[in-house]
């Protein structure tokens, strides 16, 4: 491909290092140039998870391939990625609580709390009965619905709705339509003791110093990253394991509990609760190349020994089932882990001089079935990086220990998590669920995303669309809100994938969500002076030309009265009639200070990471 058709394409062919091209997004702008000179493709075409198939997983595989070469069962990564809020449960979270719940809703199945939960009863439940913040009982309630498979076109409408409303009390009327699966939602809201904090914890480490419970999880850089249990899955997995008998007994029928809440030799499991456990756990059968819900694995003819189910009376053996799950799970093939280990590494474009470290990149999208993708990005320093292909399209993106980079992610992402980066600009396409921060230092992050939450960031500017309110959970310093400023020709495309809505849009009224410090005064919106709209240096093909939904009309206003001051300006210099020497005079003087005011912003690097390196530097693999 020659110049011109990497030009074209460079964002749609692999990764992008050093795409030549102007974007500076403060003040004084003079000019926008596009360069594209580098590209390189992916490499090291090795397979990913043979321990399972030779190829991708495909769902289109008959039942019959089913067969006794035995079961494996894993932890699925999503419930815990999007759904385990980064911060401590609330303590009516408890199994004592939770029990009492799964009795409760049982008792008022008529009234729309079993098997299908209201939000009417939850709000009822959660602010009646747990004695919690109406937000926070929603806020938990969203979050499960936003995880729910529901089609672009449906989540479309649903935004439409909320924004046709002109009153909280019209709100409220909608959302008391909504409703989730009781059993799962009982699920969900107990593995949100996946970050609980206990005294044993912070006193002696993460667990008690046992081969079984000691994390073998590698972190990008190869130590011990148990500190973000979100995307452990070694930590999914132990979460599990250790909580089964729990779960279980949370999905017993009220009639097979003791007095004492708990499950007998005797206790039967009914085949909805199977099912509902299938929203944490599911498997294979070795040499099937498909992945089957749990519920699908546990009816199947030839298992019904072993999961203890009886044809009889429709229901499983609780200790039948509990013993099967405990000797059927192992690690999740698509897992964060198992990325790293086996994943394809994708190629980094150069060595930056003065480093030691190289940028790592992997991916399990050329194997991993939708719903399970994912790519890790490690320590990318002092570059600019751009990405648009189907290798981001649906993928949880997690992006690590990034400095001083200008990093863009164009395409519709499932979600993204942006841990323990610094001084860098991350521009990233919609983000269907989630989208979080935590430990960053003087990040700016532009992006149309379903969800926001940050933790013990410093520094941050979020210029966010959407639908949600931002959530700020602890330890958060010098936080500023401000509106979406920017868009790229594929965006509203993107936008619709994901079935994100121009409106409603909660940019600007975040929820403080940290029971140890609810002041306002972490953070701020940006004041329109100090607004500018951000230029995407990269061409592409689409229809998107202006930024989606508009600008607030405050921040409107000051562009509009910038841009009269500069026409202005331009006015004054035209009318002084400036002799040629005095023309040369004055254009190296605007240089000079455009000049300094480039390196006095920092805005200087952000242009020289757009050169290419010289045509003999070395490249490296990632």
């Amino acid at each position: 491909m020659g110049r011109a058709g990497w030009a074209r394409g460079a964002l749609d062919s692999g990764w992008v290092g050093g795409l030549g091209a102007h974007h500076v997004s403060g003040e004084g702008s003079p000019y926008k140039k596009c360069i594209n000179d580098l590209c390189f493709k992916y490499i090291c075409e090795e397979t990913l998870f043979s321990r399972y198939a030779k190829g991708a997983f495909h769902t289109d595989v008959h039942r019959d391939n089913m067969d006794q070469s035995g079961v494996l069962l894993w932890v699925k990564a999503e419930p815990f990625i999007v759904g385990a809020l980064q911060v401590p449960p609330p303590s009516k979270f408890s199994l004592h609580y939770l029990r009492k719940i799964s009795t409760y809703v049982r008792t008022r199945a008529t009234e729309g709390a079993y098997p299908r939960l209201y939000w009417s009863i939850w709000r009822h439940i959660a602010c009646g009965k747990l004695q919690l913040p109406k937000d926070l009982a929603w806020l938990y309630f969203e979050i499960f619905d936003s995880l729910a498979m529901k089609t672009s076109q449906e989540r479309l409408e649903w935004s439409e709705i909320l924004s046709n409303c002109v009153s909280e009390d019209e709100v409220e009327k909608q959302r008391n339509q909504l409703s989730v699966d009781t059993l799962q939602f009982l699920l969900f809201l107990y593995i949100q003791q996946l970050n609980k904090v206990s005294l044993r914890t912070s006193l002696i480490g993460e667990e008690w110093p046992s081969p079984r419970n000691r994390s073998q999880s590698p972190d990008l850089t190869e130590r011990s990253s148990c500190h973000n249990k979100n995307w452990n899955d070694y930590s999914h997995q132990a979460f599990v394991c250790d909580h089964l008998s729990d779960l279980l007994e949370l999905l017993l029928d009220p009639e097979q509990l003791t007095a004492s809440s708990h499950s007998t030799h005797t206790s039967l499991v009914s085949r909805e609760a199977v099912v509902a456990l299938s929203f944490l756990i599911e498997g294979t059968v070795q040499r099937a190349r498909k992945i089957y819900p749990l519920h699908e694995l546990a009816l199947w003819q030839p298992l019904h020994a072993q999961s203890g189910f009886s044809k009889i009376s429709k229901t499983f053996s609780f200790y039948k089932l509990e013993a099967w799950l405990r000797a059927s799970l192992t690690g999740n093939p698509f897992g964060t882990s198992a990325c790293l280990k086996s994943g394809k590494k994708l190629a980094w474009a150069h060595q930056v001089e003065g480093t030691t470290k190289r940028a790592k990149i992997a991916c399990n999208t050329h194997v991993a079935p939708r719903m399970h993708r994912m790519l890790v990005m490690s320590q990318v320093y002092k570059q600019t990086l751009a990405k648009s292909s189907d290798t981001l399209v649906g993928a949880h993106v997690k992006i690590h220990r990034c400095n001083e980079s200008f990093i863009y992610l164009l395409s519709p992402i499932r979600s993204v998590t942006i841990e323990k980066c610094r001084n860098s600009t991350f521009v990233l396409g919609p983000v269907q669920t989630a989208l979080h921060l935590h430990s960053c230092d003087n990040v700016k992050v532009i992006a149309v995303c379903h969800r926001l939450s940050i933790s013990s960031t410093a520094g941050c500017i979020l210029h966010i669309l959407t639908p949600t309110r931002p959530l700020i959970l602890s330890g958060n310093q010098a936080v500023t809100f401000a509106p979406f400023h920017t868009h790229y020709p594929m965006l509203e495309e993107h936008m619709a994938r994901t079935g994100l809505a121009t409106v409603p849009n909660y940019w600007d009224n975040p929820m403080i969500v940290c029971r140890e410090n609810r002041d306002t005064s972490v953070f701020r919106l940006l004041p329109p002076c100090e607004f500018y709209v951000f230029i995407i240096p990269f061409e592409m093909e689409g229809d998107t030309t202006e930024i989606p939904g508009g600008l607030p009309p405050a921040y409107q206003k000051a562009l509009s009265q910038r841009e009269q001051k500069i026409q202005i300006w331009q006015k004054t210099v035209k009318e002084a009639r400036l002799t040629k020497d005095q023309r040369k005079q004055f254009q190296v003087l605007v240089e000079n200070k455009f000049y300094e005011w480039l390196i006095n912003t920092g805005h200087r690097q952000q242009l020289d990471s757009l050169v290419p390196p010289a045509a003999g530097s070395k490249q490296a693999a990632g």
